[in-house]
């Protein structure tokens, strides 16, 4: 059975955001200022699973429409570049 870990998109309170990360198992918690922070962070808690992870993601009331906006923007990069990268590897 897949371990959770919860994702939860919040403001830094200057305009920003970042997203906490944190396993249910043992209760690590990790702050991501980005996506590539996120990506290291979840590969490196996701390893100690064999990657036998799920997700659930959240977000806080006060994150503004623009941040989720650009966190959707930024998402779809890195899903281009995974599928582009599994392709490749067929």
């Amino acid at each position: 059975m897949a371990v959770k870990f919860v994702s939860t998109i919040k403001s830094n309170g200057l305009g920003g955001w970042y997203i906490e990360l944190v396993d249910t198992l043992d209760g690590r918690k990790e702050s991501c200022k980005n996506l590539q922070e996120y990506e290291d962070a979840i590969e490196q808690m996701g390893d100690d699973y064999a990657g036998d992870i799920e997700v659930e993601w959240r977000k806080d009331d006060n994150v503004s429409v623009a941040n989720m906006e650009e966190i959707r923007l930024e998402m779809a990069k890195y899903k281009e570049r995974y599928d582009k990268e599994a392709m490749e590897e067929i």
